[in-house]
């Protein structure tokens, strides 16, 4: 249950960011002048489709899986008025690139509305104004239970959180293990909670040293603040983003590091070659790996995890936007760039070879990339 609705949240999550990068393209087009034919939700076939009053066809499609906005004119040698390619280098910048700054300024909002509310902590040096934020601590929460231990057998289960432990308040980890410590053999209530409903359970301690409760705890640290929250939004949307431009770093090195230690004819060397490949594999995750196994947490989770994971996708969409890769708006823009620099005709055959293989290798790498999520999955 929790996978279908994760891939449900998934689904509408990645739609709406989706919706909204290209929604950033159409309004850019218009106001330099570019025809926008038309704006669709999904992807075709096509199920309906409106004419509005500004002359754009607004459709809605079969396969849920974005959106889209068609110009006029989109290749770079068309010239009629209202083309795309009619409009200045400086115009086609500001279109190509308005979608990456949508999705950077929905990531600045939902991290300015989290903050205010409590956005998680994540990174070590998560950025705070100390004068104005506060750090509260969530519950102490059951991360995973040991089968036939205590917790499991007692009717807990990973999620729960925890309130009180033998009659004593419990506000931290440490807390919960030390009284599980003092009572070790004994059978203590433990008041807990589950999607928002109190009850308690009786627990019969191991009288061990190690592993009395049975059960792996976290906290989340969550940081509020009031007239700093939009300067906590914009900063932490930045480190994010440093974040996930290295951990691209770190993929691509590891990817091509280990494929050229594969030509090397140490075993010890090979062996670290496939490590190094094998990080990569794990570092990916395609469509199904988003949607089946980031989302089914914000099926058990609540909002605030939704949002927070609606937020980094929403920035990692505009990072990913931003590399010269073909076919996306990066290599669109790379193209157009370099072929101004070389002073050579961008012509309507070369243009859809370049960004048509670009597509097709990209197609070709989520296909791997999926069989390997569907895999996961199953293990």
């Amino acid at each position: 249950m929790d996978l279908i609705i994760g891939i449900i949240i998934g689904l509408i999550v990645l739609v709406v960011l989706v919706v909204i990068h290209e929604l950033g393209h159409a309004i850019v087009a218009k106001r330099n002048g570019v025809v926008v034919e038309e704006f669709g939700i999904g992807f075709p076939p096509r199920a309906w489709g409106k004419k509005l009053k500004n002359g754009v066809l607004f459709s809605l499609n079969w396969l849920p899986l974005g959106g889209f906005v068609k110009l006029q004119g989109e290749h770079d040698a068309a010239h009629k008025k209202g083309d795309y390619g009619a409009a200045t280098f400086w115009q086609k910048t500001k279109i190509l690139f308005a979608g990456v700054v949508m999705n950077w300024v929905v990531a600045v909002v939902i991290f300015t509305i989290l903050a205010l509310v409590g956005l998680p902590k994540i990174l070590p040096n998560q950025f705070v104004v100390p004068s104005d934020v506060k750090q509260v601590a969530a519950p102490v929460q059951l991360s995973a239970l040991v089968k036939d231990y205590p917790a499991e057998k007692a009717g807990l289960k990973a999620g729960d959180t925890v309130t009180t432990f033998a009659g004593q308040p419990v506000n931290d980890v440490q807390t919960l293990i030390s009284l599980s410590k003092e009572n070790k053999g004994k059978t203590v209530p433990v008041v807990y909670e589950r999607e928002g409903k109190e009850a308690t359970a009786s627990v019969a301690l191991r009288d061990t040293d190690t592993a009395i409760f049975g059960s792996t705890l976290s906290q989340r640290q969550l940081i509020r603040a009031t007239w700093s929250a939009p300067i906590v939004g914009i900063v932490t949307t930045g480190q994010f983003t440093w974040v996930t431009f290295q951990g691209l770093g770190q993929l691509v090195g590891d990817f091509f590091g280990g494929l050229f230690l594969q030509l090397s004819a140490d075993s010890d060397t090979r062996k670290a070659a496939g490590e190094s490949l094998q990080r990569a594999g794990e570092s990916v995750a395609g469509p199904v790996g988003i949607l089946g196994t980031i989302f089914p947490a914000a099926g058990k989770a609540g909002p605030t995890e939704v949002f927070f994971l609606a937020g980094i996708i929403s920035l990692t969409l505009a990072v990913m936007n931003t590399l010269p890769i073909p076919a996306l708006d990066g290599g669109r823009w790379f193209v157009t760039a370099l072929f101004k620099v070389l002073k050579k005709p961008l012509t309507k055959d070369r243009e859809e070879k370049i960004q048509g293989t670009g597509f097709m290798v990209l197609m070709g790498l989520i296909v791997l990339v999926t069989i390997g999520d569907v895999a996961k999955l199953f293990n």
